[in-house]
Protein backbone atom coordinates (compact mmCIF):
# COMPACT_ATOMS: atom_id res chain seq x y z
CA UNK A 1 0.00 0.00 0.00
CA UNK A 2 1.08 3.56 -1.02
CA UNK A 3 -1.15 5.95 1.26
CA UNK A 4 1.20 9.20 0.75
CA UNK A 5 3.10 9.09 -2.69
CA UNK A 6 4.11 7.02 -5.49
CA UNK A 7 7.40 6.70 -7.66
CA UNK A 8 6.08 5.78 -11.32
CA UNK A 9 7.79 3.44 -13.70
CA UNK A 10 6.46 5.94 -16.52
CA UNK A 11 6.66 9.55 -16.09
CA UNK A 12 4.08 12.04 -15.47
CA UNK A 13 4.03 15.76 -16.82
CA UNK A 14 1.79 18.28 -15.16
CA UNK A 15 1.03 20.77 -17.78
CA UNK A 16 -0.67 23.99 -18.86
CA UNK A 17 -2.60 24.91 -22.31
CA UNK A 18 -4.45 27.50 -23.46
CA UNK A 19 -7.35 26.67 -25.01
CA UNK A 20 -8.68 29.08 -28.58
CA UNK A 21 -11.91 27.18 -28.33
CA UNK A 22 -12.75 28.30 -24.26
CA UNK A 23 -11.44 32.10 -25.39
CA UNK A 24 -14.31 34.55 -24.34
CA UNK A 25 -16.54 31.54 -22.96
CA UNK A 26 -20.23 32.86 -21.57
CA UNK A 27 -19.30 31.87 -18.21
CA UNK A 28 -15.65 34.08 -17.96
CA UNK A 29 -13.74 30.02 -17.42
CA UNK A 30 -10.07 30.66 -18.14
CA UNK A 31 -8.98 29.25 -21.17
CA UNK A 32 -5.86 28.37 -19.78
CA UNK A 33 -6.03 24.49 -18.93
CA UNK A 34 -4.25 22.21 -16.76
CA UNK A 35 -3.51 18.46 -18.83
CA UNK A 36 -2.05 16.02 -17.58
CA UNK A 37 0.33 13.25 -19.71
CA UNK A 38 1.58 10.02 -18.78
CA UNK A 39 4.05 8.22 -20.55
CA UNK A 40 4.65 4.58 -20.08
CA UNK A 41 7.63 3.24 -19.65
CA UNK A 42 10.14 2.93 -22.16
CA UNK A 43 8.99 6.19 -23.85
CA UNK A 44 11.76 7.87 -23.10
CA UNK A 45 14.28 4.95 -24.57
CA UNK A 46 12.27 4.26 -27.81
CA UNK A 47 12.86 7.33 -29.74
CA UNK A 48 11.87 5.93 -33.07
CA UNK A 49 8.56 4.75 -31.12
CA UNK A 50 5.04 5.86 -32.07
CA UNK A 51 2.59 5.08 -29.54
CA UNK A 52 -1.51 5.27 -29.49
CA UNK A 53 -3.68 7.43 -26.62
CA UNK A 54 -6.10 7.25 -24.95
CA UNK A 55 -7.76 10.06 -23.62
CA UNK A 56 -9.82 10.13 -20.13
CA UNK A 57 -13.09 12.42 -19.33
CA UNK A 58 -13.65 13.31 -15.79
CA UNK A 59 -17.27 12.88 -14.59
CA UNK A 60 -19.66 15.79 -12.99
CA UNK A 61 -17.65 17.97 -10.76
CA UNK A 62 -14.62 16.71 -11.10
CA UNK A 63 -11.31 18.69 -11.62
CA UNK A 64 -8.11 17.84 -12.79
CA UNK A 65 -6.21 17.44 -9.68
CA UNK A 66 -8.80 14.64 -8.21
CA UNK A 67 -6.67 12.03 -10.53
CA UNK A 68 -4.33 11.58 -7.93
CA UNK A 69 -6.34 11.91 -4.72
CA UNK A 70 -7.48 8.46 -3.77
CA UNK A 71 -10.66 7.83 -3.00
CA UNK A 72 -9.43 5.53 0.46
CA UNK A 73 -6.04 4.87 1.45
CA UNK A 74 -6.78 1.10 0.24
CA UNK A 75 -7.25 2.24 -3.38
CA UNK A 76 -4.48 2.98 -5.42
CA UNK A 77 -5.33 6.32 -7.79
CA UNK A 78 -6.05 5.47 -11.54
CA UNK A 79 -2.51 6.77 -12.43
CA UNK A 80 -1.22 4.24 -9.96
CA UNK A 81 -3.09 1.37 -11.12
CA UNK A 82 -2.20 2.48 -14.63
CA UNK A 83 1.78 2.22 -14.32
CA UNK A 84 0.91 -1.01 -12.94
CA UNK A 85 -0.13 -1.97 -15.80
CA UNK A 86 2.05 -0.55 -18.03
CA UNK A 87 4.99 -1.74 -16.10
CA UNK A 88 3.92 -5.01 -15.60
CA UNK A 89 3.40 -5.67 -19.11
CA UNK A 90 -0.28 -6.04 -18.91
CA UNK A 91 -0.91 -4.07 -21.52
CA UNK A 92 0.76 -2.46 -24.79
CA UNK A 93 1.82 1.04 -23.90
CA UNK A 94 -0.21 4.13 -24.38
CA UNK A 95 0.30 7.52 -23.97
CA UNK A 96 -2.83 8.37 -21.52
CA UNK A 97 -4.44 11.68 -21.64
CA UNK A 98 -6.28 13.32 -18.65
CA UNK A 99 -8.52 16.47 -19.52
CA UNK A 100 -9.64 18.83 -17.87
CA UNK A 101 -12.87 20.38 -18.63
CA UNK A 102 -14.32 21.30 -15.63
CA UNK A 103 -16.43 24.69 -15.57
CA UNK A 104 -17.86 27.07 -12.99
CA UNK A 105 -21.33 25.03 -12.81
CA UNK A 106 -19.50 21.81 -12.39
CA UNK A 107 -19.12 20.33 -15.81
CA UNK A 108 -19.62 20.85 -19.08
CA UNK A 109 -20.49 18.11 -20.37
CA UNK A 110 -17.43 17.88 -23.11
CA UNK A 111 -19.89 19.56 -25.66
CA UNK A 112 -19.93 22.88 -27.23
CA UNK A 113 -22.66 25.16 -25.58
CA UNK A 114 -23.23 29.15 -25.82
CA UNK A 115 -23.77 28.88 -22.11
CA UNK A 116 -20.60 27.21 -21.13
CA UNK A 117 -18.31 27.44 -23.74
CA UNK A 118 -16.93 25.53 -26.70
CA UNK A 119 -15.69 21.45 -24.72
CA UNK A 120 -16.11 19.54 -27.39
CA UNK A 121 -14.15 21.82 -29.63
CA UNK A 122 -11.47 21.94 -27.69
CA UNK A 123 -11.31 18.08 -26.63
CA UNK A 124 -11.10 17.21 -30.08
CA UNK A 125 -9.34 20.72 -31.85
CA UNK A 126 -6.93 22.20 -28.77
CA UNK A 127 -6.24 19.04 -26.83
CA UNK A 128 -5.78 16.41 -29.35
CA UNK A 129 -4.07 18.81 -31.79
CA UNK A 130 -1.49 19.56 -28.63
CA UNK A 131 -0.95 15.88 -28.01
CA UNK A 132 0.01 15.09 -31.10
CA UNK A 133 2.56 18.32 -32.27
CA UNK A 134 4.32 17.58 -28.75
CA UNK A 135 4.59 13.22 -28.23
CA UNK A 136 5.26 10.66 -30.29
CA UNK A 137 1.70 9.65 -30.75
CA UNK A 138 0.21 7.71 -33.96
CA UNK A 139 -2.04 9.87 -35.74
CA UNK A 140 -4.73 8.20 -36.37
CA UNK A 141 -8.42 7.42 -35.56
CA UNK A 142 -7.43 4.00 -34.99
CA UNK A 143 -4.96 4.29 -32.44
CA UNK A 144 -6.74 6.99 -30.61
CA UNK A 145 -9.39 5.99 -27.86
CA UNK A 146 -11.26 8.42 -25.19
CA UNK A 147 -12.42 6.51 -21.76
CA UNK A 148 -14.97 8.16 -18.66
CA UNK A 149 -17.05 7.41 -15.94
CA UNK A 150 -20.74 8.84 -15.39
CA UNK A 151 -20.62 12.69 -17.37
CA UNK A 152 -17.32 11.77 -18.50
CA UNK A 153 -18.64 8.08 -19.88
CA UNK A 154 -21.27 10.21 -21.96
CA UNK A 155 -18.17 12.09 -23.27
CA UNK A 156 -16.74 9.20 -24.46
CA UNK A 157 -19.94 7.67 -26.25
CA UNK A 158 -20.80 10.81 -27.97
CA UNK A 159 -16.85 12.11 -28.79
CA UNK A 160 -16.53 8.78 -30.66
CA UNK A 161 -20.02 9.33 -32.42
CA UNK A 162 -19.43 12.78 -33.29
CA UNK A 163 -15.63 12.35 -34.47
CA UNK A 164 -14.81 9.03 -35.58
CA UNK A 165 -12.19 10.80 -37.86
CA UNK A 166 -10.45 11.20 -34.56
CA UNK A 167 -11.39 7.84 -32.01
CA UNK A 168 -11.97 4.30 -33.08
CA UNK A 169 -12.49 3.42 -29.54
CA UNK A 170 -13.99 4.86 -26.45
CA UNK A 171 -14.95 3.45 -22.68
CA UNK A 172 -18.16 4.28 -20.89
CA UNK A 173 -18.23 3.32 -17.47
CA UNK A 174 -21.71 4.63 -16.01
CA UNK A 175 -22.28 6.81 -18.64
CA UNK A 176 -25.06 8.96 -18.53
CA UNK A 177 -27.68 7.61 -21.48
CA UNK A 178 -31.43 6.81 -21.29
CA UNK A 179 -32.25 10.30 -19.81
CA UNK A 180 -35.54 9.56 -18.44
CA UNK A 181 -34.10 7.31 -16.13
CA UNK A 182 -31.27 9.06 -14.85
CA UNK A 183 -32.17 12.81 -15.50
CA UNK A 184 -35.67 12.79 -14.73
CA UNK A 185 -35.98 11.70 -10.68
CA UNK A 186 -33.07 14.61 -10.19
CA UNK A 187 -35.41 17.64 -11.92
CA UNK A 188 -38.19 16.23 -10.07
CA UNK A 189 -35.80 16.70 -7.00
CA UNK A 190 -34.58 19.91 -8.05
CA UNK A 191 -38.25 21.38 -8.43
CA UNK A 192 -39.05 20.19 -5.02
CA UNK A 193 -36.40 22.15 -3.05
CA UNK A 194 -36.78 25.25 -5.52
CA UNK A 195 -40.45 25.14 -4.52
CA UNK A 196 -40.52 24.35 -1.51
CA UNK A 197 -37.03 26.74 -0.17
CA UNK A 198 -36.66 29.64 -2.92
CA UNK A 199 -40.50 30.57 -4.17
CA UNK A 200 -39.29 28.36 -7.67
CA UNK A 201 -36.47 30.70 -8.55
CA UNK A 202 -32.44 29.57 -9.44
CA UNK A 203 -31.41 33.13 -9.06
CA UNK A 204 -32.26 32.72 -5.21
CA UNK A 205 -31.10 29.40 -4.81
CA UNK A 206 -27.54 30.40 -5.52
CA UNK A 207 -27.41 33.75 -4.36
CA UNK A 208 -28.36 31.68 -0.90
CA UNK A 209 -25.24 28.60 -1.82
CA UNK A 210 -23.15 31.50 -1.85
CA UNK A 211 -23.56 32.51 1.00
CA UNK A 212 -22.31 29.05 2.65
CA UNK A 213 -19.93 26.43 1.90
CA UNK A 214 -21.30 25.18 -1.87
CA UNK A 215 -22.93 21.53 -2.22
CA UNK A 216 -23.33 21.32 1.55
CA UNK A 217 -27.12 20.47 1.45
CA UNK A 218 -28.35 17.22 0.54
CA UNK A 219 -30.62 18.91 -2.46
CA UNK A 220 -27.86 21.12 -3.63
CA UNK A 221 -26.04 19.06 -6.29
CA UNK A 222 -29.68 18.30 -8.28
CA UNK A 223 -30.30 21.77 -8.54
CA UNK A 224 -26.78 22.50 -9.61
CA UNK A 225 -26.89 19.95 -12.07
CA UNK A 226 -30.02 20.44 -13.28
CA UNK A 227 -29.32 23.94 -13.89
CA UNK A 228 -25.68 22.99 -15.62
CA UNK A 229 -27.20 20.17 -17.48
CA UNK A 230 -29.81 22.79 -19.02
CA UNK A 231 -26.78 25.17 -19.64
CA UNK A 232 -24.99 22.24 -21.57
CA UNK A 233 -28.24 20.95 -23.53
CA UNK A 234 -30.96 23.73 -23.72
CA UNK A 235 -29.41 27.24 -23.89
CA UNK A 236 -30.87 29.15 -26.91
CA UNK A 237 -27.84 30.86 -28.88
CA UNK A 238 -27.37 34.24 -26.63
CA UNK A 239 -26.79 31.84 -23.90
CA UNK A 240 -30.23 31.81 -22.16
CA UNK A 241 -31.17 28.60 -20.39
CA UNK A 242 -33.83 27.14 -20.62
CA UNK A 243 -34.61 24.09 -17.93
CA UNK A 244 -36.87 21.37 -18.96
CA UNK A 245 -39.76 22.05 -16.77
CA UNK A 246 -42.43 24.73 -15.00
CA UNK A 247 -40.74 26.19 -12.33
CA UNK A 248 -44.45 27.04 -10.81
CA UNK A 249 -45.67 23.61 -11.57
CA UNK A 250 -43.02 21.19 -12.25
CA UNK A 251 -44.50 19.99 -15.18
CA UNK A 252 -42.08 18.69 -18.09
CA UNK A 253 -41.33 21.56 -21.05
CA UNK A 254 -41.46 19.22 -24.24
CA UNK A 255 -40.00 21.27 -26.80
CA UNK A 256 -36.62 21.95 -23.89
CA UNK A 257 -37.04 18.24 -22.87
CA UNK A 258 -36.71 17.08 -26.54
CA UNK A 259 -33.86 19.09 -27.16
CA UNK A 260 -32.23 16.74 -23.99
CA UNK A 261 -33.31 13.95 -25.29
CA UNK A 262 -31.07 14.29 -28.68
CA UNK A 263 -27.96 14.54 -26.55
CA UNK A 264 -28.99 10.92 -24.85
CA UNK A 265 -26.55 8.58 -26.11
CA UNK A 266 -29.48 5.91 -26.61
CA UNK A 267 -31.06 7.75 -29.04
CA UNK A 268 -28.11 9.35 -30.81
CA UNK A 269 -27.00 5.99 -32.22
CA UNK A 270 -29.47 5.23 -35.18
CA UNK A 271 -28.13 8.23 -35.68
CA UNK A 272 -23.87 8.11 -36.40
CA UNK A 273 -24.28 4.13 -37.58
CA UNK A 274 -21.25 4.26 -39.55
CA UNK A 275 -19.21 5.90 -36.66
CA UNK A 276 -20.30 3.45 -33.90
CA UNK A 277 -19.61 0.49 -36.74
CA UNK A 278 -16.02 2.11 -37.45
CA UNK A 279 -14.81 1.48 -33.95
CA UNK A 280 -11.84 -0.69 -33.08
CA UNK A 281 -13.24 -0.61 -29.52
CA UNK A 282 -16.28 -0.34 -27.53
CA UNK A 283 -16.50 -1.12 -23.79
CA UNK A 284 -19.94 -0.23 -21.80
CA UNK A 285 -20.15 -1.14 -17.95
CA UNK A 286 -22.08 -0.12 -14.66
CA UNK A 287 -22.95 -1.17 -11.48
CA UNK A 288 -26.29 -3.03 -11.09
CA UNK A 289 -27.24 -1.09 -7.66
CA UNK A 290 -25.88 2.64 -9.75
CA UNK A 291 -27.74 5.56 -8.02
CA UNK A 292 -29.06 6.85 -11.21
CA UNK A 293 -29.87 3.67 -12.82
CA UNK A 294 -27.13 4.04 -15.36
CA UNK A 295 -26.96 0.57 -15.09
CA UNK A 296 -30.60 0.66 -17.09
CA UNK A 297 -29.05 3.11 -19.32
CA UNK A 298 -26.15 1.52 -20.27
CA UNK A 299 -28.31 -1.75 -21.10
CA UNK A 300 -30.00 0.28 -23.50
CA UNK A 301 -27.69 1.29 -24.68
CA UNK A 302 -26.45 -1.59 -25.89
CA UNK A 303 -29.28 -2.57 -27.39
CA UNK A 304 -29.79 0.08 -30.01
CA UNK A 305 -25.63 -0.87 -30.99
CA UNK A 306 -27.00 -4.21 -31.41
CA UNK A 307 -30.22 -2.84 -33.46
CA UNK A 308 -27.78 -1.40 -35.65
CA UNK A 309 -25.03 -4.58 -36.13
CA UNK A 310 -22.94 -3.47 -33.77
CA UNK A 311 -22.04 -6.14 -31.27
CA UNK A 312 -18.61 -6.97 -30.53
CA UNK A 313 -18.47 -4.73 -27.42
CA UNK A 314 -17.22 -5.50 -23.66
CA UNK A 315 -20.39 -5.07 -21.46
CA UNK A 316 -20.68 -6.03 -18.08
CA UNK A 317 -22.98 -5.14 -15.30
CA UNK A 318 -21.14 -5.80 -11.65
CA UNK A 319 -21.96 -5.64 -7.83
CA UNK A 320 -21.33 -1.91 -6.86
CA UNK A 321 -23.07 1.74 -7.31
CA UNK A 322 -22.31 4.76 -8.65
CA UNK A 323 -19.41 5.84 -6.28
CA UNK A 324 -15.97 4.25 -6.00
CA UNK A 325 -15.55 2.68 -9.18
CA UNK A 326 -12.54 3.58 -9.98
CA UNK A 327 -11.34 0.02 -10.23
CA UNK A 328 -13.00 -0.40 -13.33
CA UNK A 329 -10.60 2.11 -15.15
CA UNK A 330 -7.82 -0.41 -15.77
CA UNK A 331 -10.14 -2.99 -16.58
CA UNK A 332 -11.09 -0.86 -19.67
CA UNK A 333 -8.02 0.46 -20.34
CA UNK A 334 -6.31 -2.66 -20.66
CA UNK A 335 -9.24 -3.52 -23.57
CA UNK A 336 -8.42 -0.47 -25.36
CA UNK A 337 -4.77 -0.75 -25.45
CA UNK A 338 -5.01 -4.42 -27.11
CA UNK A 339 -7.18 -2.81 -30.16
CA UNK A 340 -5.79 0.65 -30.45
CA UNK A 341 -2.38 -0.71 -30.33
Amino acid sequence: MRPWSSTYAGRLQELEITSPALQDNALGDSARRPLYVYLPPGYDDEQARLYPCVYVLQGFFGALPAWKTRANNFRPTYLEVADELFASGGAPPCIVVFVDAWTSLGGSQFVDSPATGRYHTYLCEDVVSFIDANYRTLDDPAHRAVQGKSSGGFGAMVTAMMRPDLFGGFASHAGDALYECCHLPGLIEAYRTLRDNYDSSFEAFFADMATRPALSRRSDAEVVSAWAMAACFSADEDGTVKVPFDLRTGRIDDAVWARWLAWDPVRMVPLHGPALRSQRAIWVDAGRSDEYHLDVGAEAFVAELAAIGVTEVAFELFDGTHASIEYRYPLSLAYLAERIS
